[in-house]
């Protein structure tokens, strides 16, 4: 189930409760039209840098992608 399904869904499910009740605002602001959830492939999760291992092309890719560059000595 994903994180867009679950906000537009105001059912608890099974696999839902985990979620602590103070994370439930996200709803409320997708409601409310305040903020949009939109998908993110998996090749462009930018979070992906900092908890997987990934080859060098995409760990290239996401470095560029935060703005961050080789300094050279």
């Amino acid at each position: 189930m994903s994180a867009i399904s679950i906000s537009k869904n105001p059912v608890q499910h099974s696999r839902t409760k985990h979620i602590d009740i103070r994370h439930h605002f996200i709803r409320e602001l997708v409601e409310n039209k305040v903020i949009q959830l939109e998908h993110v492939s998996t090749d462009k999760q930018i979070a992906d840098i900092f908890t997987k291992g990934l080859d060098v092309n995409q760990f290239k890719y996401l470095r560029t992608t935060l703005g961050l560059c080789v300094l050279d000595k």
